[in-house]
């Protein structure tokens, strides 16, 4: 049931010009350059805050002697109205795909693997199908793609939910996970030995992907549970271009999904080291924000998504 009073603050005292205000303090920390950017003077923007704060009853945000910061409200503030307005561009663009036929667009977020398989396969086949539909594709982790799509950034993620506070928002369709091996550059020197020990993997080069994913965290807990330190010669990157050529000119490795490199691997550039490293990643998923409609485009995306899944895993 709706609570009346937030239907109240709703009708009654939000401003369309107080959402944009709000993204974009969250994005600047200064009332002057948030100001600047939704085309306020400061003067107004200064005032569209404070009837906000109000009207809440809360302060939104901190004053400090350079710029501003959002105090948890406004934290909360800043998502909902990110998503408040993503929510106003989807009603204009399913309206106008409607007049002129399914054209528009869809943001699709997707981790490591499935960038290099499902998803281009999925858009290579809703293309066929849709040619004026246009596809942005965001490749990152799955906690800053979720972040986006909790934002109204991204239509839909193939990725994995990993916190519950995201998850009573989210829906997550589960389609498979990710076996991971060692991976090295053909006549790699490891490549001879038969009695590889964690510790010996411990003291090579590794290209690591950025703190906080998934991978990284497990690869860290698999190390620590050895008693072992982390490895001290790293790289950090998700972009698999500069880490198959990382591979192929160093002495450098990488845990990955073979699928990945299969190419490298066919070709005989790259190899798998004889090492069973014990990691399987989360089942990764397609994940949809819960009670909101997509857009014809997005809606297409979606189903085209489940159709390649269903084909390949048949």
């Amino acid at each position: 049931m709706n609570d009346p009073g937030s239907d109240r603050f709703v009708r009654t005292h939000l401003k369309t010009r107080q959402l944009v205000l709000l993204v974009e303090l969250g994005r600047h920390g200064s009332i002057l350059h948030a100001a600047q950017a939704a085309h306020l003077t400061q003067p107004a923007a200064s005032k569209l805050l404070s009837e906000l704060e109000y009207a809440l009853g809360v302060q939104l945000f901190e004053r400090l002697a350079r710029g501003i910061a959002p105090t948890w409200y406004g934290e909360i503030m800043i998502r909902r109205a990110g998503a408040a307005l993503a929510e106003m561009d989807a009603a204009h663009q399913e309206v106008m795909e409607l007049l002129s036929g399914l054209s528009g667009r869809v943001a699709i977020g997707s981790v490591m693997t499935p960038s290099t398989g499902l998803v281009p396969e999925a858009v290579t086949l809703l293309k066929s199908r849709h040619k004026r539909l246009h596809v942005s594709i965001s490749v990152d982790t799955s906690k800053l793609l979720i972040q986006r799509l909790r934002a109204g950034e991204l239509d839909l993620v193939v990725g994995r939910i990993l916190d519950t506070e995201s998850a009573a928002e989210l829906t997550f369709e589960p389609l498979t996970d990710e076996p991971h091996s060692l991976i090295v550059r053909a006549r790699h020197p490891l490549l001879q030995r038969r009695d590889l020990a964690l510790d010996d993997l411990a003291r090579e080069a590794w290209i690591l992907p950025p703190g906080g994913s998934i991978l990284r965290d497990r690869l860290t807990a698999l190390f620590l549970s050895h008693g072992l330190d982390q490895p001290a010669e790293t790289v950090e990157t998700l972009a698999l271009p500069v880490i198959t050529s990382l591979l192929l000119a160093s002495d450098m490795m990488v845990a990955l999904p073979e699928q990945l490199v299969q190419t490298y691997l066919d070709s005989g550039l790259l190899a798998v080291l004889p090492y069973e490293l014990g990691l399987r990643m989360d089942l990764y998923g397609i994940v949809t924000r819960k009670q909101h409609r997509l857009s014809p485009g997005a809606q297409a995306m979606l189903d085209t998504l489940r159709e390649v899944a269903v084909k390949n895993n048949s």
